[in-house]
């Protein structure tokens, strides 16, 4: 855990007209390296408190070295002793930790403001949840959060008065076209919610040429540059499926509000239509610096480091519905939100275990969504009423994720 002196010291070196302090949670993955970048712009307003990775020390040591957090967290033991190792050779003084419980302590230190919850996946749940119910200013990257346990997220958010900013180009895009008093679509006068995509590296492609797709087809966004697990959710149109869920959470929306479009320039990031017929749209550049500037400097504005968008050269924007038979990660995402419950956890943990199948070369493309549909139809939905309900239907989840992939190389 941290170290008794570690809030004191850090506060004692504070000075008048303190900068936000921030902890970056995955900081070595394209979010937290683009988190980083923005947040070097502006040193004034900003100080890291903490720093955590998965294993990832080559780039963790550095942005240590560069930026001089207070503590770098590695969920990693061995990871987590090489950089130690490391750091002191360097003479860094980077206090470095190791575990989920350091995971959740840094991500709810008292020291800290803001927290980019930028794990990947189901392992950002804890930290993430421990920051909103320390009532910080949460910059939600990790969607698998408010899929697995939206309610419990909502109803910690209430509790503590923590604010809760989308990052997702999507999620970050509806929030800016938002009135700023928003809490109910009713009130606010929407119609619904237009939610963009690109289509991913496979919207062309027949699903018998998606059959035979290799991990590196997948992972080859047109658009963005994204880790691998992200990229394949791309391809598979799962990442739009998670985002529905997601946005029913944040934007206390039903999924019949919500309308996926595909727009392969990715320029318009999403829509939000009125009663009155007026629909807005934000524009820019395919860049996360974008939202996570916007996050950060929330209700004010700060340079990103993105270039801006040449309008006349994107003058071309094309806009085209979703082919369900083709991605039916669309259909099995929403039916899991009208299944309710525990639905959403299951579809999480067999999508984040099929992923890793496909990636290993264990399963071909067309199956991952094969798994899906095994899970869910064979582990009972139960409505979670805690985190540890939550983990369990994670667990129980994977397990009969992993079955389903034997099966399928039998």
């Amino acid at each position: 855990m941290l170290s008794s002196t570690a809030g004191s010291d850090f506060m004692n070196s504070a000075t008048a007209g303190d900068p936000q302090v921030v902890t970056v949670l995955g900081s070595t993955g394209s979010i937290g390296r683009s988190t980083l970048e923005v947040l070097s712009q502006h040193p004034e307003r900003y100080r890291v408190f903490a720093l955590t990775a998965n294993n990832n020390t080559a780039v963790l040591v550095d942005q240590c070295k560069r930026l001089r957090p207070y503590f770098a967290v590695l969920l990693d033991a061995k990871a987590a002793a090489e950089v130690r190792e490391q750091l002191s050779q360097l003479k860094i003084p980077t206090e470095v930790l190791e575990g989920v419980d350091n995971l959740v302590a840094v991500a709810s230190a008292s020291e800290v403001d803001t927290v980019m919850a930028a794990i990947v996946g189901a392992a950002g749940l804890l930290p993430t949840f421990a920051a909103v119910q320390a009532g910080k200013k949460v910059l939600l990257a990790n969607k698998e959060a408010l899929v697995m346990a939206g309610d419990l997220f909502i109803q910690a958010q209430t509790q503590s008065q923590a604010q809760l900013l989308p990052i997702d180009s999507e999620h970050n895009a509806i929030f800016q076209c938002l009135p700023h008093d928003y809490s109910d679509p009713k009130q606010a006068g929407i119609t619904r919610i237009l939610l963009t995509g690109s289509g991913g590296p496979f919207r062309q492609w027949s699903c018998e040429a998606m059959r035979s797709a290799t991990p590196e087809q997948a992972c080859n966004h047109p658009n963005w540059s994204m880790g691998k697990k992200i990229s394949v959710d791309s391809a598979t149109l799962m990442n739009k499926g998670l985002e529905i869920i997601e946005a029913c959470w944040l934007f206390a929306m039903t999924p019949d509000l919500i309308d996926v479009v595909i727009h392969p320039q990715s320029v318009v990031h999403s829509m939000v239509e009125y009663v009155d017929g007026s629909i807005l749209a934000h524009l820019g550049n395919p860049d996360m610096k974008v939202p996570i500037a916007h996050a950060l400097a929330w209700p004010h504005r700060i340079v990103s480091g993105a270039a801006s968008l040449d309008i006349i050269a994107s003058a071309t924007l094309d806009f085209e519905a979703p082919d369900y038979s083709r991605f039916p990660a669309l259909s099995i995402a929403v039916d899991s939100i009208r299944v309710g419950a525990g639905a959403p956890v299951l579809l999480n943990a067999a999508n984040e275990v099929a992923v890793e199948a496909f990636l290993q070369r264990s399963i071909r493309f067309d199956q991952i969504a094969e798994i899906w549909r095994r899970v869910m139809d064979s582990v009972e939905s139960e409505q979670p009423e805690d985190l540890n309900m939550v983990q369990h239907l994670d667990r129980v989840a994977r397990i009969k994720a992993i079955e389903q992939v034997r099966q399928l190389q039998a």
